[in-house]
């Protein structure tokens, strides 16, 4: 997933894909250590969109933190 859709997101669809994506990378790690995973990159990809997740959150936070903090 690109950054760009990412910003286009609601905070609410956010954690939902964040959840969605946690829980993906649970089970892929459970597949590793079983033995049955069938693309190791998807491992990376997906923490990957997690940490793009996380980032555009923090952007937000930081953005609506910012509006009182100048003067």
């Amino acid at each position: 997933m690109r950054a760009s859709e990412l910003h286009e997101l609601g905070a609410a669809e956010l954690e939902e894909k964040l959840e969605e994506l946690n829980e993906e990378l649970f089970n892929l790690r459970f597949q590793k250590a079983t033995g049955q995973l069938d693309n190791p990159r998807r491992l990376g990809e997906v923490r990957k969109d997690i940490a793009r997740v996380k980032t555009v959150r923090r952007e937000r936070e930081l953005a609506g933190a910012d509006g009182g903090n100048r003067s």
